[in-house]
């Protein structure tokens, strides 16, 4: 197998580095924009280069973003030439498009490395549904925020201090707003939800709600009763629909996903005969990430012949009938707030049971009064 590497960052030299030791998948070329040095195989800033080189028959993109990655990768597809990626955000914006695509030009369109950086994930769980009705998956899904999370935890440290710290370690972008608002979650619960329960969700569907304003006052009102607050994405296959939100979550302590330390990732899933399964690793960096991305070229060279489901149907997403208590701490006045708050929790509330529907709906109004409220559902 000779592939087209699509960029050469962190993830792409990681992919350069792990196939220079083997035979059996080389890389032809190296598309970038930048001088790389001495590499041992061509460099092009141009596309075209690569799809119109016959011995590539498979192209790998690690550039992320939507744009030109869209345009790539489904040039490559066209061109007869199998595709992985690690860009959650290409693959679930464009989800049900690429995936025909893949089907129409008889190549293969892998993603493992997408979700979960280095845990074999999305492999794990299409085996899962071959002989399984999967009901949920769930679980932490960002290396950043449960960095962010553990060390104020662990430490009395401010959310600004934690994120520059973050930043200077790898672990967070410049622009952190993807990973500390929850849309990097999202995308990889949308991904997740599309393997386990053969549907297509769309990312207006599914709410979120990051830990931008999680403060440390917070994370000592959780503590002093016993929580432990993490970032969690969950995904439940309904009848006719499917109920799917990312929100901070305060965990018991006997919770697994309360005990998950630095980046690392834990993430769930729930079958009709095996119960519930979790996989846990490294979320994020170079080798972990560039590891997934050459288990795909390997599962591809060996045989696999498409994504990791065939049934691509759109669904609704339906969360009135998904209940929490929820932690809110806000300085907005709200009738529809006051009318559902069960307790006191030394300058913050907690709510009775409300929907998911109806926490994100008043979330939007207390935002809009006060841009620093935060809530957390109570499992």
């Amino acid at each position: 197998m000779k592939i087209g590497l699509l960029g050469f960052g962190v993830v792409g030299r990681g992919v350069y580095d792990i196939l220079s030791d083997r035979e059996d998948v080389s890389v032809g070329a190296v598309l970038a924009r930048r001088d790389l040095g001495q590499l041992s195989c061509a460099v092009t800033r141009d596309m075209q280069d690569i799809l119109n080189d016959p011995e590539i028959d498979t192209v790998v993109e690690v550039m992320g973003g939507l744009h030109p990655a869209f345009e790539y990768v489904s040039g490559a597809l066209k061109a007869g030439k199998n595709v992985v990626t690690s860009n959650k955000h290409l693959l679930c914006h464009y989800y049900k498009e690429l995936n025909a695509l893949a089907a129409e030009n008889g190549v293969v369109l892998r993603g493992t490395a997408a979700v979960g950086g280095g845990i074999p994930w999305l492999t794990n769980l299409e085996k899962a549904a071959r002989a399984n009705a999967i009901s949920k998956v769930s679980g932490i899904m960002n290396g950043t925020t449960n960095y962010i999370m553990d060390a104020m935890h662990k430490s009395d440290v401010d959310f600004a201090d934690v994120l520059k710290k973050a930043q200077e370690l790898g672990y967070a972008e410049a622009d952190p707003s993807a990973d500390i608002d929850g849309w990097d979650i999202q995308r990889k619960l949308i991904i997740s939800a599309g393997v386990a329960f053969g549907v297509c969700l769309h990312e207006d569907d599914v709410p979120v709600f990051g830990i931008r304003n999680v403060s440390a006052a917070d994370i000592k009102r959780f503590q002093a009763r016993g929580r432990t607050c993490k970032l969690i994405a969950s995904a439940e296959k309904l009848l006719d629909s499917v109920a799917a939100y990312v929100e901070p979550t305060l965990l018991t302590s006997d919770a697994l996903e309360a005990a998950v330390p630095a980046n690392f990732n834990l993430i769930s899933l729930e079958g009709e005969h095996c119960g519930k399964q979790s996989f846990f690793g490294q979320g994020a960096g170079r080798y972990p990430t560039a590891y997934n991305v050459v288990q795909d070229l390997l599962d591809i060279q060996s045989g696999v012949q498409g994504f990791y489901t065939d049934k691509f149907a759109d669904a609704s997403t339906n969360n009135a009938g998904a209940l929490h208590r929820y932690y809110v701490r806000t300085n907005a006045k709200l009738p529809a707030l006051d009318a559902v708050v069960e307790e006191n929790w030394d300058g913050a509330v907690v709510t009775l049971p409300v929907s998911v529907a109806q926490m994100h709906e008043l979330a939007k109004s207390m935002l809009a009064e006060d841009d620093k409220s935060f809530f957390a559902a109570l499992a």
